[in-house]
C-alpha cells in the first residue's frame, strides 16, 4: 500500500492487569522450580502468544486434573476452578500452585460466605467461561446463571429475600449495569456486593477505549478470540460508531482497514503483551508514515499481587 500520514494513538491504560501479571509469574517460577512439564488447568490467561510461548517451554494445558501424571505439579489458571477441581487434585496427592486472580478468589470467598448463611447468588456472566464456571462451581446448588435480560425475567429462586448476585470480573461495564438494574427491579431485596466485582483492570481500559475512540477512524484491540475483556474493549469502541478489530499480531491486520484512517487507536487486553502492541504499532508506523504518540493514562494503575512464598 502507498504510505500514508497518520498518527497511531497508543491507549492507555492496556495491557497486563496484575492478576495476568502473577499468573505468568507463577508459571515462569514453577517452570524454575520443577522443570518441564508442568501442567496448568485450563489456558493460564486467555491470550495465543502467551500459552504458545508457554508450550514451548514444556507446560501442557489440561482440563482434568487425572490428566497429570502422579508426582508432577498443576497450576491453577487466573481464571479459578471449582471446589470439584481443586478436590480432584488433593485426592491425587499432587503439588497445587494456585494462580487464581486474587479478584476472582475473593469472589469464591463471598459465595461461599453468603451460601454458609443460606443466601441464594445469582451470578452475571458468560455461559462457558471458565471464571463462571469456577465460579459456579463454588456451591453445589442454590447459584444460577444469568446472561441477558431474558434469562433475568425467567428466573426463579426459593426466597427472593435472601438473594445476593455477583458478576464476572471481565464483563462490559455499561451491559452489567444494565442487568444489576433489572435484577435490582425483579429482586427488590436483592444483596449488592460491598465491592464491585468487575476488575479495576476492565473498567480502566474500558473507560480509556470510550474517551479515545470516537477521535479515532479505526481501534485495533489487541487480544485473543478467548479473551472476555478484550472483546468488551472492541465492542465499546463499535458502540461509539468507530470501526474496531480484534488481532493477536501484527500479521493478522489487513492494510486495507487503514487506508483512509488518519487517526489510529491501538489499545491491548489484559492478558496481552505490551510487546505484541509495539510490534503492531511499529508496523502500522510503517504503513502510514505517521508517528506514534502514547497518550495520557485516564487513570496511573499502581495494582501489584504477590505471588506465593513458597515460590519466592
Amino acid at each position: 500500500m502507498s504510505p500514508q500520514t497518520s498518527s497511531v494513538s497508543l491507549i492507555s491504560p492496556r495491557g497486563f492487569c496484575a492478576g495476568v501479571e502473577r499468573a505468568i509469574a507463577i508459571v515462569d517460577k514453577v517452570l524454575e522450580k520443577h522443570g518441564p512439564p508442568v501442567y496448568v488447568k485450563h489456558e493460564i490467561v486467555h491470550n495465543k502468544t502467551v500459552v504458545e510461548g508457554f508450550r514451548q517451554r514444556g507446560v501442557v494445558f489440561i482440563e482434568n486434573p487425572d490428566e497429570v501424571p502422579s508426582g508432577l505439579p498443576i497450576v491453577y489458571s487466573a481464571h479459578g476452578v471449582s471446589r470439584a477441581v481443586r478436590s480432584a487434585a488433593e485426592r491425587r496427592g499432587l503439588k497445587i500452585y494456585d494462580a487464581t486472580c486474587p479478584l476472582v478468589s475473593r469472589i469464591h470467598a463471598g459465595v461461599t460466605r453468603l451460601r454458609a448463611v443460606g443466601y441464594e447468588i445469582v451470578m452475571i456472566g458468560h455461559r462457558g467461561h471458565p471464571e463462571v464456571d469456577g465460579t459456579l462451581g463454588q456451591s453445589d446448588s442454590g447459584i444460577y446463571l444469568v446472561e441477558t435480560p431474558e434469562d433475568i425475567e425467567a428466573l426463579r429462586v426459593e426466597n427472593p429475600s435472601k438473594l445476593a448476585y455477583v458478576t464476572q470480573t471481565t464483563l462490559s461495564v455499561d451491559d452489567t449495569r444494565h442487568l444489576v438494574n433489572l435484577l435490582c427491579k425483579r429482586f427488590p431485596d436483592i444483596r449488592i456486593p460491598e465491592k464491585d466485582d468487575i476488575c479495576y483492570a476492565t473498567q480502566n481500559r474500558q473507560d480509556a477505549v470510550k474517551e479515545m475512540a470516537a477521535d479515532c477512524d479505526v481501534v485495533f484491540v489487541v487480544g485473543s478470540l478467548t479473551s472476555s475483556n478484550s472483546n468488551r474493549l472492541k465492542e465499546v469502541a463499535e458502540m461509539l460508531g468507530t470501526q474496531a478489530y480484534l488481532v493477536d499480531c501484527a500479521d493478522d491486520i489487513d492494510p486495507r482497514w487503514i487506508e483512509k484512517a488518519r487517526r489510529i487507536g491501538l489499545t491491548a487486553g489484559a492478558s496481552a503483551p505490551e510487546r505484541i502492541v509495539r510490534d503492531i504499532a511499529s508496523r502500522l508506523q510503517k504503513w502510514t508514515d505517521g508517528e506514534v504518540v502514547e497518550s495520557p493514562p485516564v487513570v496511573k494503575e499502581s495494582v501489584h499481587f504477590s505471588i506465593p512464598k513458597d515460590l519466592l
